[in-house]
């Protein structure tokens, strides 16, 4: 017995010695009201804007962030269903705002604003995590945007060329394909060391399914992480989307790497901050956005950047998607968001609907980087191309009022029909740089001007193949110097020329 008593006195003698007393401070406040995604709390006198809120409720701990400061209480959003939060529950002020994580294990996954998995595998391990909210890189710290980035869609990379670290943004009404411009580019980054992050936000779940199946099939996915905030989730996981995505887009640019990352859509974003805005009562501005719904955008947007030798080289480009109502680009987020990018790719519907997809309007569509974001050869040949497209549109609903045109508005109307036919192109099919220059070579030096219009969608793939089976050096030399030489062209020229001979339909 006594020894046993012994044992028990050491036993307690090491524990004492071992304990260490750790004096900790905690700011604890209580809930006043809750309800609709929104918690008012009272006593966290020294909150700090985005700071992170532990509600201890119930049901277990759940997380919130500060987004209202006021002088007798603070306005909370909650980061999950509000289930179990009541009135007198104690919240805890975390001293942290709130962080994503971040790794090379994000790539290949489908993941909640909060950087938690539900594509149904195991969850994220990581102890790297960076801040939602970041200011965005200095002037100092970025260098002009001049290095490619192909879409892979025929129509943008000739006419609205994108660079790394640019902001471009798709704008037009639903169901015309701003999204399918998105997933292509996505697509068509494969080798091209490009990682890729698209933050679908309000979106219809069995949409993103659909969107992460065909980015499998088409082997995307290995470098493809989608931040998905469906349309059942609560307006705060929705508010916090494209920031998530931007703060894991962050960890590989301080990495030196180029990153795309694509918001779908800025529209619902906005709506889910209006929601939040005005749960808060906050004085709402107009068409009920509050004051800052500007500045919503323009700190989340600016973050998108090419950063200079000094600082990594690496580039963060962003599209944004904007969905119009009837074509109205004069309404308010649409507007807010032109200002804040580098330009934007308006989609029309008259054009989808007569067959002309991408559906992308060449007069309205515009790219602040221009011709900088372009290899020279794809330079040479599409520098006239927008003007042209414009110029036929112009052209073709006058001449349906007049028989009586002169040569050369025949000319440009035969031309304008062909450039527009070889711009169509269709989904899930984005097609290599120096298969476009072959292309545009073509029509621009008058190749096709002998191709029968109702052949072009046949004569083009066809012809590729050709100069593919053929002419590969040729090709190869384009995309390895990105120039267009005499040389080339007349290899060009010589390639075509020996396909349309084996062509029956060419007009002789």
């Amino acid at each position: 017995m006594s020894n046993t008593k012994d044992f028990i006195i050491e036993e307690l003698r090491k524990r004492i010695d071992g304990f260490k007393s750790e004096a900790g401070e905690k700011t604890f406040g209580r809930v006043i009201s809750v309800g609709d995604g929104i918690a008012r709390v009272s006593g966290l006198g020294d909150a700090m804007m985005s700071e992170m809120l532990e509600f201890k409720s119930a049901a277990g701990s759940k997380f919130g962030v500060v987004l209202n400061l006021e002088e007798d209480s603070v306005g909370a959003i909650i980061l999950d269903d509000t289930e179990g939060i009541k009135e007198g529950d104690e919240v805890v002020a975390l001293k942290r705002i709130l962080e994503v994580p971040v790794s090379e294990a994000i790539i290949g996954r489908v993941l909640n604003p909060l950087g938690k998995a539900v594509d149904g595998k195991e969850e994220i391990k990581t102890d790297k995590f960076y801040p939602v909210e970041k200011v965005a890189p200095g002037v100092i710290t970025r260098e002009s945007v001049k290095k490619p980035l192909q879409t892979g869609i025929k129509a943008i990379d000739a006419m609205i060329p994108i660079g790394r670290g640019q902001r471009e943004l798709i704008i037009g009404d639903r169901q015309i394909g701003k999204t399918a411009i998105a997933i292509d580019t996505i697509i068509n980054q494969k080798g091209q060391n490009v990682k890729c992050i698209y933050v679908a936000i309000g979106q219809k779940e069995s949409k993103i399914a659909g969107i992460v199946a065909k980015l499998k099939e088409a082997g995307a996915m290995e470098f493809t992480t989608v931040i998905l905030a469906g349309a059942s989730d609560p307006a705060s996981l929705l508010y916090i989307a494209p920031f998530a995505g931007s703060a894991m887009a962050e960890y590989f640019l301080d990495k030196g790497e180029d990153v795309l990352i694509v918001y779908d859509d800025l529209t619902k974003h906005a709506a889910a901050y209006r929601e939040l805005s005005l749960l808060l009562r906050r004085p709402p501005g107009r068409e009920a956005y509050p004051g800052d719904v500007f500045y919503l955008h323009s700190r989340l947007l600016e973050r998108a950047c090419k950063l200079n030798k000094d600082f990594g080289g690496g580039s963060i480009t962003a599209l944004p998607v904007i969905e119009t109502q009837s074509g109205d680009v004069s309404a308010y987020i649409p507007t807010n968001v032109i200002s804040i990018t580098d330009g934007q790719i308006y989609l029309v519907p008259d054009l989808f609907y007569q067959g002309n997809r991408p559906a992308v309007d060449a007069g309205i569509s515009v790219s602040r980087v221009g011709s900088a974001a372009q290899i020279k050869a794809m330079k040479k040949v599409a520098g006239k191309m927008r003007l042209e497209v414009a110029q036929y549109r112009e052209l073709a609903a006058f001449a349906q009022f007049g028989s009586d045109l002169d040569e050369d508005t025949k000319r440009k109307l035969e031309r304008g029909k062909r450039i527009v036919e070889i711009l169509k192109q269709g989904q899930y099919a984005p097609m290599a740089v120096e298969d476009q220059v072959a292309i545009f070579f073509a029509v621009t030096q008058g190749l096709m001007d002998n191709v029968p219009v109702e052949k072009i969608v046949e004569f083009e793939p066809v012809m590729i193949e050709y100069i593919k089976a053929r002419g590969a050096a040729t090709l190869a030399k384009i995309k390895s110097s990105g120039e267009l030489t005499d040389d080339i062209s007349a290899e060009l020229k010589k390639l075509i020329g020996d396909y349309k001979e084996t062509v029956e339909y060419i007009v002789k």
